[in-house]
C-alpha cells in the first residue's frame, strides 16, 4: 500500500466524487497528494513491483505446475491474487521477445591459425594431390593450373567454411569445384536459371517458393552458405511463434466454443483458457531457448548432449500432455469424452497453428534485411 500524504480535499481528483476512505469508492484512485518528493518515485516503483511479484509468482506456479487451476480459479471469480490473464500473456511474451537476445552467444573456441610454414607445406602437399589427379584423368590440366594460380595468389589465407572449421583457399576452390550441385537452390544456380525452370513447372511450387529463392540467392550472393541460410530461417521461426500464438488466440477459442455446450461456456470463458495455455506454451518455449543456451557453453561431451535432449524431449512431451490435463480439468467432462475431444482439438490446432507459423515464419524471412 502507498505511503503517499491523504489530501485534505475528500474531492477525487479524478473523478470528483467524495472520498470518506483513502480509495475512491467510485473509480478507486488513492486519494493522496498528487506532488510528492523525488525519492518517492523510487518507494512507489518498488511497493508497486513487490506487490505484482507476488502475483507473478503465484501465478506462474498455478500455470506451470498445475494445468487448468488457474484458470478455473480466475473463472469462478478469484482473481485479485493472480495476474490478469491479458496482462500475463503480454508480459511473457514480451520477456521470450527480449530475453534470448540478451542472452550471450557461446563462443567456441576458434580453430588456432596455423604459421606461414606449415601454411606453405600444406599448399604443396595440396599441388602434389592435384597433379595426382590430373595424371589419373579426375581434374582436367586447366582446371588444376586454375587451382594453383589461385594458390599462389595473395587472397591465400586462412578462412572458415560453412561448418566452422577452418579451411585454406585452395580447399575451398576444390570443395567448390566438386560440389557445384550442393549449392543450387531448388535445382537452379541462379534466379535466371530458377525463373527457366518456374516457366516449365506445372504444380506451382516454383511460383509460391519464387521470393524465398529471390532472398536465398541474395543471401548466397553475399556468403551465406546453405547451412547458414536454414539457421536463419529456424531463428526467423522461433521469433515468429509468439506472433503466430497472439493471431491465432481468436482461432482457438472458437475452435473450443465449437466443440463445447453454448449455453454453459461463453467464448469469453474459452479466451481464458486459451490465454493460459498459450502463456503457458510461450513460457516452455524461453525455457526451451534457455536451455540450448546454457548447454551451448558446455563442452561437447556425451553426457551433456544427452541431458540436453532428455530435458528438451520431456518439455515436448510435457507440452501436449498440458493440454489434456488442463481441458479435462476445466470443462469438467468424462474422461473419455474429455480426450476424445481434446485429441480432435489437438489435431486440429496443431495443424492450423503450423499453418499459421509457416506462413508468417515464409513472409518474416523474405522481408528480412
Amino acid at each position: 500500500m502507498s505511503h503517499g500524504k491523504i489530501r485534505d480535499d475528500k474531492t477525487c481528483l479524478n473523478c470528483s466524487h467524495i472520498v470518506e476512505e483513502r480509495f475512491c469508492p467510485y473509480c478507486g484512485q488513492e486519494n493522496t497528494e498528487s506532488r510528492q518528493p523525488f525519492y518517492f518515485l523510487f518507494t512507489h516503483f518498488i511497493e508497486d513491483f513487490t506487490h505484482y511479484d507476488g502475483q507473478f509468482w503465484k501465478t506462474l506456479q498455478y500455470l506451470l505446475f498445475k494445468p487448468g487451476k488457474l484458470t478455473k480459479q480466475y473463472l469462478s471469480g478469484k482473481r485479485q491474487v493472480f495476474v490478469a490473464p491479458v496482462k500475463l500473456y503480454i508480459f511473457i511474451s514480451f520477456i521470450t521477445f527480449l530475453l534470448p537476445g540478451l542472452l550471450p552467444e557461446s563462443k567456441k573456441e576458434a580453430p588456432a591459425f596455423k604459421t606461414q610454414t606449415n601454411l606453405n607445406l600444406e599448399k604443396e602437399n595440396t599441388k602434389k594431390t592435384l597433379e595426382k589427379m590430373q595424371q589419373t584423368g579426375i581434374l582436367s590440366k586447366a582446371t588444376s593450373d586454375k587451382i594453383k594460380k589461385k594458390m599462389d595468389s595473395k587472397d591465400y589465407v586462412k578462412i572458415t567454411d560453412s561448418t566452422g572449421n577452418a579451411m585454406t583457399n585452395e580447399s575451398k576452390i576444390i570443395r567448390e569445384t566438386f560440389s557445384d550441385k550442393s549449392r543450387t537452390i531448388m535445382g537452379a544456380d541462379s534466379m535466371k536459371e530458377y525463373d527457366s525452370i518456374k516457366k516449365t513447372d506445372k504444380s506451382g511450387t516454383y511460383t509460391v517458393f519464387r521470393p524465398l529463392a529471390e532472398k536465398m540467392f541474395e543471401m548466397k550472393a553475399n556468403g551465406l552458405s546453405k547451412k547458414q541460410m536454414v539457421n536463419k530461417y529456424f531463428e526467423t521461426l522461433i521469433h515468429t511463434i509468439p506472433k503466430a500464438l497472439f493471431i491465432y488466440l481468436p482461432v482457438f477459442a472458437f475452435f473450443l466454443w465449437i466443440f463445447h455446450n453454448k449455453k454453459k461456456w461463453w467464448y469469453f470463458d474459452h479466451g481464458i483458457f486459451t490465454l493460459h495455455y498459450f502463456s503457458f506454451l510461450l513460457l516452455t518455449i524461453l525455457i526451451l531457448i534457455v536451455v540450448k543456451k546454457i548447454f551451448a557453453w558446455l563442452p561437447d561431451y556425451l553426457l551433456f548432449n544427452f541431458l540436453s535432449g532428455l530435458i528438451t524431449l520431456v518439455i515436448i512431451v510435457y507440452m501436449s500432455v498440458y493440454f489434456f490435463i488442463a481441458h479435462y480439468r476445466v470443462y469438467e467432462s468424462s474422461k473419455r469424452m474429455s480426450i476424445f475431444k481434446g485429441s480432435v482439438l489437438f489435431i486440429v490446432n496443431c495443424i492450423g497453428l503450423s499453418c499459421m507459423l509457416m506462413i508468417l515464419a515464409y513472409i518474416s524471412f523474405v522481408m528480412l534485411h
